[in-house]
């Protein structure tokens, strides 16, 4: 049911003010009675290991990247390693005083956070699940390597093989942790509850709200922490990460039981420098970054300031806002104050600081100064700590020796990699249990309108059916997405517009009465965040759907889509599955920023899967394929088709259950002189042009809907341009660029010797989309087809072109840029 919330003038108009609660800054004062009945001194110890650990692993790998060595033993590390020295208390502190259920996502700085993580939920994990874990991972094969080194029972095992795996997947091992695929700034282990790390500025924002989002929607225990930095705080997704998660409805809207907020940490590690640019005083005007919570929600987003040079302080911060979390009463800003003593990276000589600034910095070296508290203390000697440090230096140096053996350990070949690019999986359902519905979908009131609908375009007398008593393309969508929120427990979807509305286009109708507020809810109008999220939700185990609007908001999404989505499998070695859906309306009638196709841009990114159907048989065909599968699919839908009815299907769209084959093409019109091969509404002028052809010319022409962009099965298309020898390719994109113009060149490469003209490509102008009186002079027109087979197929007598598709109006056009 829709609920309202009512806006009252007289209350919001109301003369007020807004008072701001006070900032904690580096509040934590220190018990140690408290602290040492907390962790005991094996903890403290701990504590200490830990971070001389990170110290030792980030001056190793500092050293192979200036000197070409470390402690003798020589390689050639080609990668990046952006390093941590200095921050190791901020990382160690967070992982002390989470469980392995709980999540953290890091930035491309993140050597520390993982081996933190990991290590401190090798103490946290049971023998028994410990050695399942490893045992299991990759089947075996890190840890093989890591009990060829030095070890004392089980926990030195998995020390080992932590270090190893992380080392080798830094240096592009097979044995990585992510087989080499992720490389240093990518490398991460979900069993520890080390989740991706992301090489774009504060990307772990919306993928970590994506995950709180599992968690709270699927009910499953534990936190998310997005580990972003201080520059991050300049990026847009990250603003859209922390105001959606502190959307109102999840406490108003939802269900008490449901939860409340996401439950999500966005700590920025304050190392007060974005690269080279400064951020206190120079590139932001925060003064303290924790303020900004004040600007997200009343609670300020319980922000403070946290001394990230002492881990008490900093798990003491983690402990007390994960029962904020877990209450539901998040999000949560941490400003975790650090510091890098190395630059962003090897190469950089950090000319925008000086030398005293580093050196205030090392003076209060947190490793030392904690070091110093357990000797006083008397947790610790200071002849101890220094045996520690070499006891770590000797088992890195270990690691080291087998981690560069070129014999011992292989780098993956390039078939491994094709391997994982795509899933391919058909999971109807990604976890066991009853889907919740509101009521039953055969009691939902759209489903039972549909029922009653004819369900082609044209009755058994050949006339036209009504609108309203028409079974559409968008009721072929709705079916489809009723019946994955039926089988699948897990899937959720947002967007815009998605609940009370039903979504712009209304293909939601009727799932608000249907679902609860968890499954289907409206979203801020933040596209990164809604794609982001939807990435980090399906990755941690979910099936998520959202939507864009239209396809021009794609550059909203630009990271989210291209740099997440699209390569999260293959980075994870195939360890992880995006099973994504992103449903995206190619527009008309709303001009320049609301009418492109853009079907090129992404079907030119490796790891992404897109369907663009033209008919609802296979719109609902090929959703229903799209949300048992296990790829991130950008689902395209021509507004121009919404309304549509089936006109090719002489049996209409079929009411149970189906899927459309992946990748096959269609033959719409059978013919024998000429192929003309579309996707989306295109195929409808295509037709149109087919009757034209034939009634004027006596050409027959066969129409073929290609119906997927990738993948893409070429045999169908390639057996009819056997048959026919030619080829036109029509779409609505701007020609320039056009997906077609690949198609175009393989069909050139795969069948040149049966072509008796070359393959012609038609689209839209290569200009903006105008008003909705001028589209037919910028889409693509019957005549326009007639006439580039006029023009450069096959002459047609008596044709007299009405469109310029002449090949010096082609050039014309390209010195114009237009």
């Amino acid at each position: 049911m829709t609920k309202s919330l009512i806006v009252d003038p007289s209350v919001v108009r109301r003369h007020d003010v807004v008072a701001l609660r006070e900032l904690p800054v580096n509040a934590y004062e220190m018990n140690w009675a408290a602290e040492v009945e907390r962790l005991g001194k094996d903890g403290m110890r701990d504590v200490l290991r830990d971070m001389v650990t990170i110290r030792e692993f980030e001056s190793m790998l500092d050293s192979l990247k200036k000197t070409g060595s470390w402690l003798g033993l020589e390689y050639n590390h080609r990668g990046p390693a952006h390093l941590s020295m200095g921050q190791e208390a901020a990382a160690v502190g967070q992982a002390m005083a989470l469980e392995p259920v709980d999540f953290v996502f890091g930035s491309h700085r993140s050597h520390g956070e993982i081996l933190a993580k990991c290590l401190s939920a090798i103490r946290k994990t049971d023998a028994d699940q410990l050695a399942a874990t490893m045992e299991g991972f990759l089947d075996g094969d890190t840890l093989r390597y890591a009990e060829k080194l030095p070890s004392q029972g089980l926990e030195e095992v998995a020390l080992n093989f932590v270090l190893f795996g992380t080392l080798a997947e830094i240096f592009a091992r097979q044995s990585g942790f992510n087989r080499g695929m992720g490389g240093s700034m990518h490398a991460f282990f979900t069993p520890f509850g080390s989740m991706p790390n992301n090489a774009i500025v504060g990307g772990s924002a919306p993928i970590a709200l994506g995950s709180a989002l599992f968690k709270r929607i699927n009910r499953q225990p534990g936190i998310v922490i997005a580990n972003i930095g201080d520059a991050s705080m300049g990026c847009g997704p990250v603003w859209e990460a922390m105001t959606f998660a502190a959307m109102d409805q999840f406490r108003n809207l939802w269900r008490e039981e449901d939860g409340g907020n996401p439950p999500i940490i966005f700590n920025f590690f304050n190392n007060f420098y974005g690269m080279g640019g400064q951020t206190s005083g120079e590139t932001m005007g925060f003064g303290t970054l924790a303020r900004v919570g004040a600007g997200v929600n009343p609670e300020q987003m319980h922000a403070e300031r946290v001394d990230g040079y002492n881990p008490l302080a900093v798990a003491d911060a983690i402990r007390r806002k994960k029962e904020i979390l877990l209450e539901g009463r998040g999000p949560v800003l941490l400003d975790t104050i650090t510091y890098r003593f190395a630059g962003h990276s090897p190469s950089d000589a950090s000319s925008y600081r000086t030398r005293d600034e580093v050196e205030l910095w090392e003076h209060a070296d947190p490793i030392h100064a904690f070091g110093e508290l357990l000797v006083s203390k008397k947790v610790m000697t200071q002849g101890a700590i220094d045996t520690m440090r070499e006891e770590v230096r000797d088992r890195l140096l270990e690691v080291l020796r087998i981690a560069t053996d070129e014999d011992l350990c292989p780098r993956v070949t390039d078939r491994f990699i094709e391997s994982v690019m795509l899933s391919n999986g058909n999971e109807p359902a990604l976890t066991e249990g009853e889907p919740e519905l509101s009521e039953p979908v055969s009691e939902n009131a759209r489903s039972k309108s549909l029922a009653t609908k004819v369900r082609t375009a044209h009755d058994s007398d050949g006339k036209a059916v009504s609108k309203i008593k028409m079974f559409t393309f968008r009721d072929a969508l709705f079916e489809a997405m009723a019946h994955g929120f039926a089988t699948d427990p897990t899937m959720a979807a947002w967007g815009e517009e998605n609940r009370d509305w039903g979504g712009a286009f209304a293909v939601y109708r009727g799932l608000t009465e249907m679902l609860p507020y968890r499954r289907i809810f409206n979203s801020p109008i933040s596209e990164a965040a809604i794609v982001g999220a939807g990435v980090g939700y399906a990755l941690s185990g979910g099936r998520a759907v959202v939507e864009l609007m239209y396809c021009d908001f794609l550059g909203r999404a630009g990271d989210e889509i291209f740099n997440q989505a699209a390569k999260w499998q293959s980075m994870s070695a195939g360890l992880l599955k995006l099973p994504l859906v992103i449903r995206v309306s190619v527009g008309s009638k709303y001009g320049a920023q609301h009418s492109q196709d853009w079907s090129a841009l992404v079907a030119h990114m490796p790891g992404l899967k897109v369907y663009f159907p033209a008919t609802p048989t296979d719109a609902k065909g090929m959703l229903n394929l799209a949300l048992r599968g296990t790829d991130p699919v950008v689902f395209l839908e021509s507004q121009l088709l919404y309304d549509k009815g089936e006109e090719f299907e002489a049996g209409g769209v079929p009411e149970g259950y189906y899927e459309t084959p992946e990748g096959l093409p269609v033959v719409r019109r059978a013919g024998s002189d000429l192929t003309i091969a579309t996707y989306g509404a295109t195929l409808y002028r295509a037709m149109e042009a087919a009757d034209l052809l034939q009634e004027r010319h006596g050409l027959s022409a066969e129409v073929v809907d290609l119906r997927f962009l990738c993948p893409l099965d070429y045999e169908p298309l390639l057996e009819s341009v056997r048959k026919t020898h030619r080829l036109l390719l029509a779409s609505d994109a701007v020609q320039r660029g056009s997906f077609l113009q690949q198609v175009a060149a393989d069909v050139q490469t795969l069948a040149f010797d049966v072509l008796d003209a070359p393959v012609t490509v038609v689209g839209s102008r290569n200009h903006v989309t105008p008003a909705p009186e001028l589209e037919d002079i910028f889409f693509p027109q019957a005549e326009w087809i007639l006439d580039a087979v006029h023009e450069r197929i096959v002459p047609l007598p008596g044709h007299t072109p009405t469109s310029n598709q002449t090949e010096g109006e082609l050039m014309r056009r390209s010195r114009l840029g237009v």
